[in-house]
């Protein structure tokens, strides 16, 4: 099924101002919010779709992704871990922590919607972060990479009891005086840092939350085309919280670059420099290639020149955005002998007064400017 337009979904027009994407998302959000419609899912769907709409739309460079290439800017790979972009896989934690302010309070209740329903937070563990290191190779094609990770879980044998400081709300209740009269408002609780529930008892070796520090064998997806300094998220593999309701953080995996001995990266683009000899250069002849993906072989023309760039087309590295792939660029450098027999010598030296040797560029011929400029067109 097509995936509704973002700005269909939020009901605005496509040249709608920020504060205009910003009171579509309040008005959906305050319609299928899940207080307001209790065991809907359908409220509830509608209720994330609103959020990843915003999501997109009240970030100016994601809103331009969006405006330029639609859906397909996050259908990717990255979609669900990279850059940011979380799309469908939010839930409805992540949508209060990050949009909560937008009802006009400090969570997930309306403030002045029906009695200012309250919404117990899940607490979240804290995240991990590692670095992976990719060669060309790997990244052209994509990989699955083990890495071991050492994260905190939650002992067996915890066991909890309800807060008494909030009564299992995860929250404390606060009137404040303000020149508008007393102000109700709403602050995570001190005592159970939001989970509405304090550890009763816990085993020999957990530590004052009831964790203990475990090493994990961890498997990450890696997409094709990623790039250096890339992070993605791997959902839940990041240290546990205490609490029965809580969730676990998430594993940040910031991707490094291997540089390559004879190829260089440039976008999606791969360049190699490929020296020939003379003999080659003026007869003609054919070469082996290693590419990101395998050998591919060349025929180099009689007569070719140095500084040629021959661009064998989609044999570089695919965008990890789906935008299509790049070329491979070959430089063909002329390697000049440096030591010369006397025979060589001698030929050498007739040849130089031979019309064939003389420099004779046609006027066709590209400067080295233009086919830099050619290479980015």
């Amino acid at each position: 099924m097509a995936k509704q337009d973002f700005y269909e979904t939020l009901g605005i027009s496509r040249s709608a101002s920020q504060a205009e994407i910003k009171k579509g998302y309040r008005k959906m959000a305050i319609k299928y919010h899940p207080d307001k419609n209790p065991d809907d899912k359908t409220a509830e769907e509608n209720f994330k779709k609103a959020a990843e709409a915003y999501e997109v739309l009240s970030d100016d460079n994601k809103k331009a992704r969006y405006d330029k290439y639609g859906h397909a800017a996050f259908d990717g790979p990255q979609g669900g871990g990279g850059g940011g972009f979380r799309g469908g896989g939010m839930d409805m934690d992540d949508i209060f922590s990050q949009f909560g302010d937008i009802f006009g309070g400090g969570g997930g209740g309306f403030g002045g919607f029906g009695g200012g329903s309250q919404r117990q937070a899940r607490v979240k563990g804290s995240n991990l972060r590692i670095r992976v290191k990719l060669t060309l190779e790997e990244i052209a094609k994509g990989v699955e990479k083990k890495v071991k990770v050492r994260r905190k879980i939650q002992a067996d044998g915890v066991t909890y009891k309800t807060c008494s400081t909030c009564n299992g709300s995860g929250q404390q209740m606060r009137i404040t005086n303000t020149i508008l009269g007393r102000m109700q408002t709403a602050a995570t609780c001190g005592s159970c840092s939001g989970a509405g529930e304090i550890i009763n008892s816990k085993p020999n070796g957990a530590d004052t939350q009831g964790l203990i520090t475990k090493e994990e064998t961890v498997a990450i997806n890696i997409p094709e085309g990623v790039t250096e300094g890339v992070q993605l998220k791997v959902g839940g593999k990041g240290n546990e919280a205490p609490g029965k309701s809580s969730i676990a953080g998430d594993l940040l995996v910031l991707i490094e670059e291997i540089p390559h001995e004879t190829l260089k990266r440039e976008g999606t683009n791969i360049h190699y420099d490929l020296y020939i000899n003379f003999s080659e250069a003026v007869i003609g002849t054919s070469k082996e290639v290693d590419t990101v993906t395998g050998k591919v072989k060349i025929k180099i023309d009689a007569g070719t020149q140095s500084g040629k760039i021959l661009r064998l087309k989609g044999k570089g590295l695919p965008s990890i955005e789906r935008y299509g792939v790049g070329d491979f660029l070959i430089h063909i450098n002329i390697w000049t002998p440096q030591e010369l027999n006397k025979e060589q010598k001698e030929f050498f030296e007739k040849m130089s007064d031979d019309e064939n040797f003389k420099p004779s560029p046609n006027k066709s011929d590209k400067s080295f400017f233009e086919k830099v400029k050619d290479m980015f067109s």
